[in-house]
């Protein structure tokens, strides 16, 4: 068992390497049905875990000139506020509500993963400006909240947000919101601290294979095509989240009649996000057109 959490731990950083967000997706999932732990007891060590992952594949990152600093930081700041006081609220929410609601976000994440850029040249311009600061400290304190209330490092509300507000190449969105996710981390990680205890020698054992994994992937990031992994990786989102929910709710409350609708709208949202993705994705020149 030990082995299989170490290997799924190293997937975690590759994924916060590559797409810059994933690592709370994977990690929270594997310290509740892989190594056993209490949900809320998970939620804190993926905090850390997904802090300190984040900051070593930022130096990757760092050194490609792919991070906006002043973004980043701003957005971090903000983010931090809404993080801890998620962190503290989560104290009062029953792990099965927190499970829940992290299985949902998982669905609204593989849409956010799934969805086609609306400009698809727009990953060649390069990020001329910072995002404006009423929308930095809007979305930064909403996914701040989100990253300390479920154990989301809030990846992959980030992403889409810097690549289709600020602009910005899909490789600096991803190096700015490592920078990001490890605030958030931090700073929730405080907020659960304060009810919550944490089994270091685990939290150590997947950080360094996390970690490892990050390392990786942040290398990686310039070279795998974005645009399949990010497919790839949101299918596979899909599956965990409705693995989480039916652990959680079971036969008889999957089978109620507002829990199966809620769950058709959401699949049958992220199946047509998908759809209209492969049917909008460009032709590849033939041989006699290049």
């Amino acid at each position: 068992m030990t082995a299989l959490v170490v290997a799924a731990s190293v997937l975690v950083g590759m994924s916060l390497g590559v797409l810059g967000g994933g690592g709370s997706i994977l990690t929270v999932p594997i310290l509740v049905y892989l190594a056993g732990q209490d949900t809320k007891e998970a939620v804190a060590t993926s905090l850390f875990v997904v802090g300190v992952t984040s900051l070593a594949a930022l130096v990757p990152h760092a050194r490609a000139l792919r991070v906006r600093w002043r973004t980043g930081l701003l957005f971090g700041a903000f983010s931090m506020a809404g993080a801890y006081g998620g962190g503290r609220l989560a104290e009062y929410v029953p792990g099965t509500a927190l499970l829940v609601a992290f299985a949902l976000m998982m669905l609204a994440t593989a849409v956010a993963m799934l969805r086609r850029p609306r400009d698809a040249g727009e990953e060649a311009r390069p990020a001329e400006r910072d995002l404006p600061l009423r929308h930095i400290a809007a979305e930064g304190l909403a996914v701040g909240a989100v990253t300390g209330l479920v154990g989301s490092g809030g990846g992959f509300l980030l992403v889409p947000a810097l690549a289709v507000l600020g602009g910005f190449p899909m490789g600096i969105a991803v190096g700015t919101s490592l920078l990001v996710i490890a605030m958030n981390s931090f700073a929730g990680l405080a907020g659960h601290l304060s009810g919550v205890g944490i089994d270091w020698r685990l939290a150590l054992t997947v950080t360094a294979a996390a970690v490892a994994g990050g390392l990786v992937g942040g290398r990686l990031a310039g070279r795998v095509p974005q645009d399949a992994l990010r497919s790839a990786f949101g299918w596979f989102v899909v599956a965990v989240g409705v693995f989480v929910l039916a652990q959680q709710l079971g036969t008889a409350g999957l089978s109620h009649p507002a829990v199966l609708s809620g769950l058709g709208v959401a699949v049958a949202s992220v199946i047509a996000v998908g759809l209209r993705r492969t049917r909008r994705a460009p032709r590849q020149p033939g041989p006699a057109e290049s």
